[in-house]
């Protein structure tokens, strides 16, 4: 097992290298810079911007330089804690992460443990009993969570709650919390609009994952092994949960790879329709002004997180089903 970890680990190291260099490359594709967008900004306007004063700019923010250049002083930076400045917000890439992320992963993991609780129980009582009045029913309910975009899906809930409260659930803070310093009666405020972008966010999932156990699982309950395991008396629930419900939950654990990511940066609509204080919202404003230390540092943050959780993916499926790793050769 230590050994297969090892390799898993060892394969992430130039993996990052090159997720960094793609990521950068990604980011200086779009036709000119933030400072070619600022200076059509300035004579939108009607001002007039000097050559001079361009070329002190670009020099200033070091967009003069080769591309290659470019990413060796921003990975230096990284490397120093330092992710550059951001143009559009006027503020350190790190201040202006830090300020977005706590709340991002409050969202992330809450919906992260809504998606499990949710999705597990229907999926297996949706492959026990096939064809009956529930499993027709949490067909449909994954359907619809599949087909229904979550920006939809987030004007839905949130009109429905208007109409229920009389107040609209956007924000995470309603208006007197917003600056205010943390207390209870924040935190009670928080929990007060919270639950809407959970509940928008981990539908997807929740329904993409109902319908991937539930397929494993009637796999595995057609097996040999499991009419052999009834044959000689096992107790329907100890043969459940002992040997379909562990292997067909592989494709749960394999998923945490794309699922981490996907939480922070899959409700960008959902961030911009409820006005969230999330990391989403930012990478979209950073994308559209160019803002590049910004946007290819969160870029390069939603990499890290799909290679980490594929490695905790891989980890885990090893430890549930040693035939993974010792197919690997451990």
């Amino acid at each position: 097992m230590l050994a297969f970890m090892a390799r898993r680990i060892a394969i992430t190291i130039p993996l990052l290298v090159l997720l960094s260099i793609v990521t950068f490359i990604i980011i200086q594709l779009p036709p000119g810079d933030y400072l070619t967008i600022y200076i059509q900004a300035l004579e939108a306007t009607g001002q007039q911007v000097r050559q001079d004063e361009i070329d002190r700019l670009r020099m200033q923010y070091g967009l003069d330089q080769p591309i290659y250049k470019q990413y060796l002083i921003w990975m230096r930076g990284i490397f120093r804690g330092d992710f550059g400045r951001s143009f559009y917000w006027q503020q350190p890439v790190r201040e202006v992460v830090a300020e977005r992320l706590p709340m991002t992963l409050v969202i992330s993991f809450a919906s992260l443990v809504v998606v499990y609780i949710i999705a597990i129980p229907i999926a297996v009582l949706s492959a026990v009993y096939q064809y009956s009045v529930f499993d027709y029913v949490a067909t449909l309910v994954g359907f619809m969570g599949l087909a229904v975009p979550s920006f939809f899906l987030a004007l839905v809930v949130s009109w429905l709650a208007y109409l229920a409260t009389g107040s609209m659930v956007t924000s995470l803070f309603s208006l007197e919390y917003r600056d205010a310093a943390w207390s209870f009666a924040k935190l009670i405020d928080l929990l007060k609009h919270a639950w809407l972008p959970i509940v928008v966010v981990g539908m997807a999932g929740t329904a993409g994952l109902i319908r991937t156990l539930r397929a494993t699982l009637l796999d595995e309950l057609r097996r040999a092994y499991v009419t052999t395991a009834r044959a000689k008396g096992l107790s329907e629930a100890r043969l459940l949960f002992k040997y379909p419900v562990r292997i067909a939950m592989n494709p749960v654990f394999s998923t945490i790879g794309w699922l981490l990511p996907s939480l922070i940066n899959g409700g960008v609509l959902v961030g911009i329709v409820l006005n969230l204080q999330t990391v989403a919202p930012v990478l979209m404003r950073a994308t559209l002004s160019q803002d590049m230390y910004l946007a290819g540092s969160i870029v390069l943050v939603l990499s890290v997180l799909t290679v980490a959780g594929t490695l905790i993916s891989d980890i885990l499926l090893a430890w549930l089903d040693p035939r993974i790793r010792l197919g690997a050769g451990d």
